[in-house]
């Protein structure tokens, strides 16, 4: 009885062994700040199996097959309960990638996961966001929505075909017609299930990459180029490092990262050439955000590298949940780059939230179009005459401190335009200067407690 009972108990034993090992796990990243940052958690897919979608039937070429092979092996590393799907060397035409959780997309030097640019691959629509403003749309071409525990690594690239979304660019009255009803349906509180902005004139174009209500999320190596809207961008998420990626995007509304009513996230060790803000830190529009009430908090931002851009780091102006906790440092911006601002927060009556507890230091710049630093209180862009203020909300802006930052040449070191009836309070800088100056250093309204040094 025992020589029948001893190979069964080391068979349990090494299976038991063997599945433990297969597992997912998690570890977390201690990130140094001004303030209180909780360390932040990852997925570790160390241990997990494989699933290379050659196996699943992908085809260089064929983007139906490579996208029903990327998405059965999503499937079976989901089931595993923990996988790493492979992308081979080589260009594989796709279509959307929907993430489940505990899976890694991982694409191996040479590979280039190009995403097809035909709407009709992007449907049905999702739930997802268009500039802060709730809705259904086409899916965004990386898309993981109430996932734990994602990941995109590896040394090759995620590319956008932009042939047709470029025809999208212009903003011609029947786009601008949506973005009212869509307007319209937020203030009214319509559901966001019937807020479906898909249609022949709306014009919404997806996000590349967007983590939509997810946690633990991690981004390390590849290179993503081209976008039809916004790069990357963690919606309500938690838990999220982005870290040595280099981004090439150089279409319309272009923004590198925009962390929106995300919380402890860490970008570091990236280059960005985008034609937008490199990062831009948002936190949802007006109602829907007052709605969500989930402000962008914890974000530390370092060894990063810009090679063009409108600003290093932009706060808002879809603020409205607020923004508080941001810690950017040892970022540089490369020579020749003409950058709006090193540092720029903008918001509206119309946005409410706050910004508060912003830090910035060991910042490198070089010519500046405006300035060094600038905050401004009346930004609307298009939408000042497209719609009307339903709610009148003002931001209380506090609490900005800059050290060692510099540029080469600006118009001026900070234009600070805050609003009578609230002003903007408690900004230092300390050892904020720019080689030339081109008119004068501080062009300030109301502002209380400023301090240079």
């Amino acid at each position: 009885m025992k020589t029948l009972l001893l190979p069964l108990l080391i068979a349990l034993i090494c299976f038991s062994c063997s599945t433990k090992q297969s597992k997912l796990t998690t570890t977390t990243i201690q990130v140094e700040a001004p303030f209180k940052m909780p360390a932040v958690t990852i997925p570790d897919f160390t241990n997990c199996k494989k699933f290379l979608i050659t196996d699943f039937g992908a085809l260089k070429g064929d983007k139906d097959k490579t996208s029903a092979a990327i998405a059965a092996a999503i499937d079976e590393a989901n089931k595993a309960g923990g996988g790493i799907v492979v992308i081979p060397e080589g260009e594989w035409l796709t279509g959307q990638l929907h993430f489940k959780s505990n899976v890694n997309l991982h694409l191996e030097k040479g590979a280039v996961l190009l995403f097809n640019d035909d709407p009709k691959d992007y449907l049905p629509p999702v739930h997802t966001s268009w500039e802060g403003l709730e809705c259904y749309n086409y899916s965004p071409l990386v898309y993981a929505y109430e996932c734990k525990n994602v990941a995109i690594t590896g040394e090759g690239e995620l590319k956008a075909k932009m042939d047709f979304w470029r025809t999208w660019f212009p903003r011609p009255s029947g786009h601008m017609n949506s973005l009212k009803r869509l307007y319209t349906m937020m203030v009214d509180d319509v559901p966001v299930e019937e807020r479906v902005m898909v249609n022949d004139t709306a014009n919404l174009r997806p996000h590349f990459i967007q983590f939509n209500r997810s946690e633990n999320i991690l981004l390390d190596g590849v290179k993503i180029t081209n976008s039809p809207f916004w790069t990357i961008h963690p919606y309500l998420c938690k838990n999220v490092v982005l870290r040595n990626l280099h981004v090439y995007a150089h279409g319309h509304n272009n923004d590198g990262v925009d962390p929106e009513m995300t919380q402890n996230m860490l970008i570091e060790n990236c280059e960005f050439d985008q034609g937008d803000d490199a990062i831009a830190v948002k936190s949802g529009r007006n109602q829907d955000a007052w709605r969500l009430n989930t402000p962008t908090k914890n974000l530390v931002i370092r060894n990063c590298y810009v090679r063009n851009g409108h600003q290093l780091l932009a706060v808002g102006s879809e603020m409205s949940g607020g923004v508080e906790n941001v810690y950017m440092d040892s970022c540089t911006v490369a020579d020749g780059a003409s950058m709006f601002h090193l540092v720029f927060l903008k918001t509206n009556e119309r946005r409410g939230g706050f910004i508060r507890s912003i830090y910035v230091s060991n910042v490198k710049g070089d010519k500046m179009r405006e300035g060094v630093f600038g905050i401004e209180t009346d930004v609307l862009y298009q939408w000042r005459d497209l719609v009307p203020t339903v709610e009148r909300r003002l931001t209380p802006i506090s609490d900005i401190h800059l050290e060692n930052v510099h540029a080469n040449n600006a118009k001026f070191i900070s234009r600070i335009l805050g609003q009578k009836e609230l002003p903007v309070e408690n900004i230092f800088l300390t050892n904020v200067v720019a080689d030339t100056i081109r008119e004068q250093p501080y062009i300030h309204e109301n502002v209380i407690n400023f301090r240079a040094e």
